[in-house]
């Protein structure tokens, strides 16, 4: 009966996931309206980032929500997919329904041997 109550709110709304071969092969197509971006700190971005993607600190993302297009896919990255996770769920709650995250992050991209910039 109070396990509702009990939930993280975190826990409230499932986050769809993918892997990083979906994610670039989403973001390969020629027609693809998808964006990604990556929510890890600046100087975390500079080290390496997947080719298109766009930097917005999770701790910046709820006051740059304006930046975030609402009538595109949106595929959130960070280093392992915990930040993303979080960025995702946070853009769920301030009403963005399109939103995906990338699981295993930028790590899992460079293992994969995906472009890095």
């Amino acid at each position: 009966m109070f396990g509702r109550f009990l939930r993280r709110p975190e826990e409230a709304q499932a986050v769809a996931t993918i892997d990083v071969r979906q994610a670039w092969e989403r973001l390969s197509r020629a027609d693809s309206e998808a964006v990604l971006i990556d929510v890890r700190e600046p100087w975390e971005y500079r080290s390496g980032h997947a080719p298109r993607a766009v930097n917005i600190p999770l701790g910046q993302l709820a006051t740059r929500v304006d930046e975030v297009p609402r009538d595109r896919e949106v595929l959130l990255i960070c280093l392992s997919g915990h930040r993303s996770a979080q960025a995702a769920r946070l853009l769920q709650r301030l009403g963005l329904s399109r939103v995906v995250n990338v699981k295993g992050g930028i790590t899992s991209w460079r293992l994969h041997g995906l472009p890095v910039e």
